[in-house]
């Protein structure tokens, strides 16, 4: 294969990987509606568990994990998956999927703050003018006041804000998970780490999901439920985690992280044509606020001669 297709194929990897997770963002939407949130989200990691069990396996050439590294992917599982999980789901359940796909663009822009705080990375001027554009563009969302037929419509609740304030707290979830996955990354495998952070979640989630299982009833779900619930648990835990790393073995990070611009846009369009949420003219300005703070966050400097 020559290089130019190996740089197509990358891209098509980091496209697919992002449009992957948008799109189960806004899918989670049905699921939420149909089964409980902490039944959910134990099925998914049991589930993700289940299809990477090869991926546990230490590789020869893998330094053995010490108590700080233990600690870093609890840390990585309680923030990046537990935590994220559950403000996702439940703040999906509350807003549209539109609207939550506008609060998750800001996730580049916050990681940025965070890589400034934690990990005293340097932050270009255009970066905190991508902050400034995620903050307008939240800002303006929460500026919109959509009536109750359109919030019926949408399959939004009466508070809609705090679903929106769920989704930013899985963004702040999110993005403590990437500046805690830069250490993780130099010692162990994008491979095990996924697995193992997977297996924490499941015994994280495993108390609260027994409890709401004992309580409801799964075969009553139906057929379209289950299917969904199958391509939600591996494109969470197994699809867009390969896709990703697999793009950046052959792309820079600081050009791989222009394709997180498939994140809201995915998140936005399954909504719209999947679900048939409205899109009001506040949340499409909302909208293209928060997608341009994504690419003044992650489009890749210009090269010096």
């Amino acid at each position: 294969m020559s290089l130019r297709r190996q740089r197509l194929f990358a891209y098509a990897c980091l496209a697919l990987s992002m449009s992957l997770v948008g799109s189960y963002v806004a899918l989670s939407k049905p699921l939420v509606a149909a089964i409980p949130v902490f039944l959910l989200a134990w099925m998914r990691f049991g589930i993700g568990g289940l299809a990477m069990l090869p991926w546990l396996r230490k590789p020869a050439d893998e330094p053995l994990i010490d108590s700080r590294m233990r600690l870093l992917l609890f840390l990585e599982s309680f923030l990046g998956n537990f935590l994220f999980s559950i403000c996702m789901l439940y703040g999906v359940s509350m807003t549209s999927a539109v609207s939550a796909g506008v609060v998750m663009a800001s996730i580049p822009s916050v990681v940025a703050v965070f890589s400034w705080l934690f990990l005293r990375e340097r932050i270009a001027a255009r970066i905190w003018l991508a902050v400034a554009c995620a903050v307008c563009g939240m800002a303006l969302l929460g500026g919109a006041s959509p009536s109750a037929a359109t919030r019926a419509e949408a399959g939004a609740s009466e508070t809609p804000w705090l679903g929106n304030l769920l989704v930013f707290g899985a963004v702040l979830c999110e993005a403590a998970y990437a500046v805690i996955g830069k250490k993780l990354t130099r010692t162990i495998s994008a491979k095990r780490i996924t697995a193992l952070i997977n297996l924490w979640g499941f015994a994280l989630i495993t108390p609260l999901g027994i409890y709401s299982a004992l309580r409801f009833d799964v075969r009553d779900l139906p057929s379209p439920i289950w299917l969904l619930l199958v391509f939600y648990s591996l494109a969470a835990s197994v699809w867009s985690v390969w896709l990703w790393m697999t793009g950046l073995k052959r792309v820079p990070a600081a050009q791989g992280g222009v394709f997180t611009v498939m994140l809201p846009v995915s998140a936005a369009l399954v909504g719209v044509i999947a679900l048939h949420e409205p899109l009001s003219g506040l949340q499409l300005a909302a909208f293209a606020l928060a997608l341009a703070g994504v690419l003044l966050a992650t489009w890749p400097p210009r090269a010096t001669a």
